[in-house]
């Protein structure tokens, strides 16, 4: 079922306010008293709705036990990358199920996984019809106006959360000695939110006190795992996996093909994403055993290639690899011979590769680091922008659009099919 902007906002709304309610009346029970358990000032819990949306772009042609699998994955993987990011950004945990069987760090835990799989099936199959039906019914001008309306509140209501708990707005003292008879309405909107957001926050998690954090002044580049490290990273992963599979291509079917994600350059974004990614969330793990390094390395790559799959196929119209042909596949998408090598990479990566390339960048001085990393950074927006319009003309040219713009032009003359086909030999259209 293909949704609209519009549907896919309002469902968003929807398991975002359900999540919030189910949350909620669970703190309850557990505490004995009502408490608000959302993060954000109003009754949102966006993960949700995120989770949600997520299974209702990526997993449409799921059905059964796969769509009850599917749909545990991705949920797992949201929450556990959720409370990593929460506890990275805040030094604190929301949530914890250290005391539940069958838990993993107390980040996710099994029952709760099965949980988010049979959820995943209540909205794939009852659902999204109810809502979206439910969202046809209003006029459409009374119905784009709720959706911009809640997006607007939404938007404001998480930018009031984020700086109350970061404690490091500028203007934090002027809202708390903000005067009520004061006629701007930015300052009344921001006293009234910041007032209702810190008292609600701290009865619901008691444990998250907000606090002050003082910046460490670095001496060596891009030290640890922060932004400059999982940048270069991902340049690295995405230069080194085109060569992978370029040599893996040569042995395997005899023939030098490109892998290439771009039209500039040796780069597979899909492997940049993957060893950027993996880094940031394994890196804590990274000091822990081969078994455990090559199962989270298999599940998160075989997961994480399903939705680049699925993805490329909507925004593209285009299958860029297809594994029908081999056993143990999952509607040509993933393998479990590739999730095996997804699952030895992650080892390769933290036990031998990462460590010698870590200490690599952090030996460039900081100033030229951080100059190199921004370079690198435009280079390859222009060139993710460029190969869009490539891939984007492409497609036209396959069902007769007629060049009538001054990109399309440019396209057709630079990035004709031939050369197109070269950079990517795989690429196969998706029929309407």
């Amino acid at each position: 079922m293909n949704y609209t902007g519009y549907e896919l906002l309002w469902l968003f709304f929807i398991y975002s306010f359900l999540g919030w309610v189910l949350e909620t009346v669970t703190a309850a029970a557990k505490q004995k008293r009502f408490v608000n358990r959302g993060l954000i000032n109003g009754p949102f819990c966006v993960l949700y709705g995120i989770t949600a949306i997520v299974i209702s772009v990526f997993l449409p042609e799921l059905t059964g036990i796969w769509l009850f699998l599917g749909s545990m994955i991705l949920a797992t993987v949201a929450e556990w990358v959720a409370g990593h990011l929460v506890e990275r950004m805040y030094h604190e945990r929301w949530w914890d199920y250290s005391a539940m069987r069958w838990n993993f760090d107390g980040y996710i835990c099994l029952p709760v996984s099965v949980l988010w799989g049979v959820l995943g099936v209540l909205i794939m199959r009852w659902g999204n019809p109810l809502f979206t039906g439910l969202f046809r019914l209003f006029p459409t001008l009374m119905g784009n106006i709720i959706i911009w309306l809640l997006t607007v509140i939404l938007a404001v209501d998480i930018a009031a959360t984020l700086i109350i708990m970061s404690g490091r707005s500028k203007r934090m003292e002027r809202w708390r000695a903000a005067d009520e008879w004061l006629t701007q309405i930015s300052s009344r909107l921001g006293r009234w939110i910041y007032g209702h957001v810190d008292a609600r926050i701290r009865r619901a998690y008691p444990q998250a006190a907000v606090k002050e954090t003082a910046k460490e002044e670095k001496t060596v580049f891009a030290q640890g795992c922060d932004f400059y490290k999982i940048v270069m990273l991902f340049f690295i992963g995405a230069f080194l996996g085109d060569i992978t599979e370029t040599i893996f291509c040569r042995i395997t079917a005899g023939v030098w093909m490109s892998r290439s994600s771009v039209v500039w350059g040796p780069f597979s974004i899909v492997w940049g994403l993957a060893i950027a990614g993996v880094t940031l969330l394994l890196y804590k793990y990274k000091d822990r055993g081969d078994g455990f390094l090559f199962a989270m390395g298999m599940f998160l790559g075989g997961a994480y290639e399903y939705l680049c799959s699925v993805f490329t196929e909507l925004v593209f119209g285009t299958v860029f690899w297809d594994y029908s042909g081999m056993p143990f596949n999952l509607g040509g998408r993933i393998n479990l011979l590739y999730c095996f090598f997804w699952g030895i990479a992650a080892v390769v990566w933290f036990k031998v590769l990462y460590p010698r390339l870590s200490a690599l960048i952090e030996k460039l001085p900081i100033l030229t680091g951080k100059i190199i990393t921004w370079i690198l950074i435009v280079f390859m927006l222009c060139n993710v922008a460029v190969t869009c319009m490539a891939l984007v003309r492409y497609d036209e040219r396959s069902r007769g659009v007629p060049a009538n713009q001054e990109w399309q032009k440019v396209m057709d003359e630079r990035f004709g099919d031939e050369r197109m086909e070269r950079i990517y030999p795989n690429a196969v259209k998706v029929e309407e």
